[in-house]
């Protein structure tokens, strides 16, 4: 698709399913990029990778009411539906679905999807409901779009995993890839919520990344992960960070604490930071 060329934009899952039929007619391959909008370099990184991948790229823009608590930011949430447009245009992405509340939950729809276990602990334990409005939107863009595959960042590494066990066993016949995390160039993980922070947090703000990397490089070499976590945890508070709310190493699969040290680990956090909630993660090599 030429740089300057309008997405083709759909509003319905008719229109949806509808585009999707038309491309496997020709025996594309489709790749889709759930999206909330507010896209940043994180969420354009996803789209090149499924472009690699696919011959016919959809990306979804939902911000998705299910996975806000009432105490959460739904209503200021950035809402940038025409300048998204444009960037995914100048990627060369195919389609944009931009559906309505009231397309993706009409008013008699009861069912969600609940993957139990796996979100339960670290981002399931502060945001009880938050994996559920994740599992249900998610599983509905899965079966409406039917595509080959969909990608979503490492960043929010818990949803990935959830993501990925929920399509497994619900048989949803698509590949769930998951994509490194986009940094700034001091290692901040590219996310919306970035723009909560002032330029004093801003500075402060890449202690998180270089406190899970500390971490996960010393617990490699055979530290004890509760001593390296609670060092770390007096790190942030130092650095101006309010409050955290895990930072704790687990398996990689399945999110327990890492007690065999033979399987892959993860070093995950989540922190407070002025209005920004940050959530980070590192692999233990």
């Amino acid at each position: 698709m030429p740089a300057d060329q309008e997405i083709a934009v759909v509003r319905t899952i008719e229109d949806l399913r509808a585009s999707v039929r038309d491309w496997r007619s020709c025996r594309e391959r489709v790749g889709l990029v759930p999206t909330m909008g507010a896209l940043h370099e994180g969420h354009l990184t996803l789209v090149r990778r499924s472009l690699d991948l696919t011959s016919r790229t959809c990306v979804t823009l939902f911000v998705n009411p299910a996975q806000f608590g009432p105490n959460e930011d739904l209503a200021v949430y950035p809402r940038t539906e025409e300048t998204d447009a444009a960037m995914l245009a100048a990627e060369g992405a195919h389609l944009l679905f931009a559906p309505s509340v009231e397309e993706m939950y009409p008013p008699d729809s009861v069912t969600r999807v609940h993957v139990p276990g796996i979100s339960d602990p670290l981002e399931g334990a502060f945001r009880p409901d938050f994996f559920t409005g994740v599992a249900t939107i998610v599983a509905k863009l899965l079966i409406q779009a039917l595509p080959d595959v969909a990608l979503f960042g490492e960043k929010d590494y818990q949803q990935l995993q959830v993501i990925k066990r929920m399509a497994r066993d619900l048989d949803i016949p698509v590949e769930i890839e998951g994509v490194p995390t986009v940094r700034e160039a001091d290692g901040l993980a590219l996310s919306s919520r970035n723009a909560y922070l002032t330029a004093d947090e801003r500075r402060a703000a890449p202690t998180l990344y270089r406190c899970l990397s500390t971490i996960a490089e010393k617990v490699s070499a055979g530290a004890d992960p509760e001593t390296e976590e609670k060092k770390a945890i007096n790190e942030l508070l130092d650095a101006g960070f309010s409050k955290v709310d895990y930072l704790t190493v687990r398996d990689a699969q399945s999110l327990e604490p890492w007690a065999d040290r033979t399987r892959p680990g993860r070093v995950l956090a989540a922190a407070k930071l002025g209005r920004a909630r940050l959530i980070d993660n590192v692999a233990v090599a």
